[in-house]
């Protein structure tokens, strides 16, 4: 710890010795990043001119509205067991007063719904009750939708269906530096997507928008690193693809985990909650793996909403997301919308960045 400690001090003291003479806008692509960045404190300790951006890290804040009514729809009906990952369950959708607005809510309301942690215990659900069908709804971005896949390869029982919501992180990028790559002047690519899909499929950012990037992990030393190097390529004026987390990041990544999906899923355009659609940045199941599509097994019925597809009135989530606000800056944040009664889907995440500032002590709206 001694080692870490003084490791970080020693970046933070090169940091300090960069000749800024602007603000330089960071923007970090990672809920995992945003936490550690947080609960470190180290905004706190970085030279003013430093300005660290959260940015569209969380699976969870873009799911697509129109799944989690689909969700509540399949739980309410009383003949599933559907399955989501914790942080799905609390977020809501834009029901009239007195509808459920949440998987929670559905559980309350006498729904079977199961909250889980990792694919396998999917799978022992559905083993354990093969009379049942069981749906798995399984939203998220390449990291846990490799293990999906991995599940699916390595054989499910028939009872388990999939209700699918899983994107890609790289294209949310392309797209907000499509649209206005001037507000930013560098970025953190995610560690953990990075060890599924590879380092190199970052390099589009100096190539293409001629922007540094730097892959980092979740450490303070691995943060801090990565952010020396993108502010040392900034006033160099020479941005290239930084790895700054080789202890575990491959050039190329996991082939095997690529090649699972490739052979279970195919990509496709897919909405974003309050962006919108959005080229080539979701799954979707391929082939003879549709059997397993929920969609195509069970009936849906449409649940009463309000400004469907949106966010809820009054909620930025689209905009923080986008790293056009700070979570602090929402009309909402710390007013109508705490952890313990969220509004929109960033204060219900883990990886939410409005979450991650309330946890971290920033209590009242800019």
């Amino acid at each position: 710890m001694k080692e870490d400690f003084a490791a970080a001090k020693a970046w933070l003291a090169h940091i300090a010795e960069l000749p800024l003479t602007r603000p330089v806008a960071v923007m970090n692509v990672c809920g995992g990043h945003e936490r550690s960045l947080s609960m470190l404190g180290l905004r706190g300790v970085l030279p003013p001119l430093v300005r660290l951006i959260p940015g569209p890290g969380c699976p969870v804040c873009v799911c697509p509205e129109e799944d989690l009514a689909d969700a509540i729809s399949l739980a309410m009906a009383g003949d599933v067991t559907l399955a989501a990952f914790g942080d799905m369950l609390r977020v809501p959708i834009n029901a009239p007063k007195g509808e459920v607005r949440s998987l929670a809510e559905a559980r309350a309301a006498g729904a079977d719904v199961r909250p889980i942690s990792s694919p396998r215990e999917v799978v022992a659900l559905a083993r354990a009750m093969p009379e049942r069908q069981v749906v798995f709804f399984a939203a998220g971005f390449e990291t846990t939708t490799a293990p999906v896949a991995a599940m699916l390869a390595e054989g499910v029982p028939d009872n388990l269906s999939l209700l699918l919501s899983a994107r890609l992180t790289w294209p949310a990028v392309d797209m907000l530096l499509r649209e206005d790559a001037t507000s930013l002047d560098a970025l953190i690519a995610p560690g953990h997507v990075a060890v599924v899909m590879g380092a190199e499929e970052w390099r589009f950012i100096p190539e293409t928008y001629h922007l540094p990037v730097a892959v980092a992990g979740f450490s303070a030393n691995s943060l801090l690193a990565a952010l020396y190097s993108v502010l040392r390529q900034k006033l160099d004026g020479k941005p290239f693809l930084d790895n700054c987390y080789a202890e575990l990041v491959r050039p190329e990544g996991n082939k095997r985990a690529q090649s699972l999906m490739a052979e279970v899923l195919e990509v496709g355009d897919a909405n974003w909650r309050g962006i919108g659609v959005i080229r080539n940045s979701g799954f979707a199941l391929r082939g003879a793996w549709r059997r397993y599509d929920a969609r195509a097994r069970h009936e849906f019925t449409t649940l009463p909403r309000r400004h469907a597809g949106e966010m809820p009135p009054g909620c930025d989530c689209a905009t923080v997301v986008l790293g056009k606000k700070q979570p602090d800056q929402c009309r909402l944040y710390g007013r109508a919308c705490t952890p313990q009664s969220p509004v929109g889907p960033c204060m219900v995440s883990d990886e939410g960045a409005c979450h991650i500032w309330w946890q971290a002590g920033t209590r009242a709206a800019a």
